[in-house]
């Protein structure tokens, strides 16, 4: 069934997307189908909001339809369109790499912060640049946020591993269209498995963003998520926060003396995961909350112990 002339407006066809995704109960349904209509057409968002009674193909119309049915049936927007922005950068995503989050910049912007602290507290000036900082992303994923934060410290020697290798894929076609393919190492690994053979320690920073939902809870999760993100990224076992114990211990041993762990948590994994830092190997450690107020990025320093 293809969509008549009159639905062919840009005005109509919104008008058509948002109706359905709203019987849907989709979230965000007006920017879904904005973003949608906008993948379907190749326009811009200047552009259909500048043109509403402006007429689009038929194939682009039947294309946007499409779309629309998937989203409402459950697929991601970001799946359907192929990418999603993070720190100000396009990345492309797949089902195989877990969809990159805004609140995951929380955890950019904290690594950052205290790499900047870490040089003040040593009498230095914050080496904005980043020279001599090598920094390791644990589970990169997209990629997101071993490329946001080559992007911020161009002088940093940027490591990223993942268990995946189809995420691998993905996060190294990201790191080439974006400029940063000769920045980043990629590694397939279990956390810090493949670095085993090296002469350790060898980071200042670690940062991580480690599955950590609870597979007790998948069925609570919303379809796009339960059905269409990889489950490799999502789930940390029963509780959610199981992994955090070897990701830590790991992490203690590949970083430098002063290096820095930086790890994004679950909404309820705080209790669990703060404890594991109690130990004589760090120090400093810090919680900062998202802007829901809920404890989203937990932060320590290695003791030179």
């Amino acid at each position: 069934m293809t969509l008549g002339p009159v639905d062919r407006s840009v005005r109509g066809l919104l008008k058509h997307g948002i109706a359905l995704l709203r019987e849907a109960h989709v979230p965000s349904h007006t920017l879904a189908a904005e973003l949608l209509l906008l993948s379907a057409t190749g326009l811009d968002r200047t552009w259909i909001y500048s043109h509403p009674e402006g007429a689009v193909s038929q194939f682009a119309a039947d294309q946007f339809k499409k779309l629309i049915a998937r989203r409402a049936a459950g697929e991601p927007t970001q799946h359907l369109t192929g990418k999603q922005e993070f720190w100000g950068m396009e990345f492309l995503v797949t089902p195989d790499v877990l969809i990159p989050r805004p609140e995951t910049e929380h955890l950019v912007e904290v690594a950052l912060d205290r790499l900047a602290v870490r040089e003040i507290h040593a009498g230095r000036p914050p080496r904005l640049s980043g020279e001599d900082v090598s920094l390791i992303d644990v589970g990169t994923g997209s990629g997101c946020i071993a490329i946001a934060l080559a992007k911020e410290l161009p002088g940093a020697a940027v490591c990223a591993t993942d268990i995946s290798n189809a995420a691998l894929s993905i996060a190294r076609q990201n790191a080439a269209r974006l400029g940063f393919a000769d920045r980043i190492e990629f590694l397939e690994s279990n956390l810090f498995k493949s670095l085993s053979s090296r002469t350790v320690p060898l980071f200042d920073l670690v940062v991580s963003n480690p599955p950590y939902v609870s597979r007790r809870d998948s069925g609570s999760l919303p379809i796009e998520v339960r059905e269409h993100e990889p489950a490799l990224a999502l789930y940390g076992g029963e509780e959610g926060y199981e992994l955090y114990a070897d990701l830590i211990h790991q992490a203690a041993r590949y970083l430098k003396p002063g290096g820095l762990l930086v790890l994004e948590l679950g909404y309820d994994s705080l209790p669990a995961v703060r404890p594991l830092l109690d130990g004589s190997s760090w120090l400093n450690v810090g919680v900062t909350n998202d802007l829901a107020g809920i404890p989203r990025v937990l932060s320590a320093e290695r003791t030179s112990q």
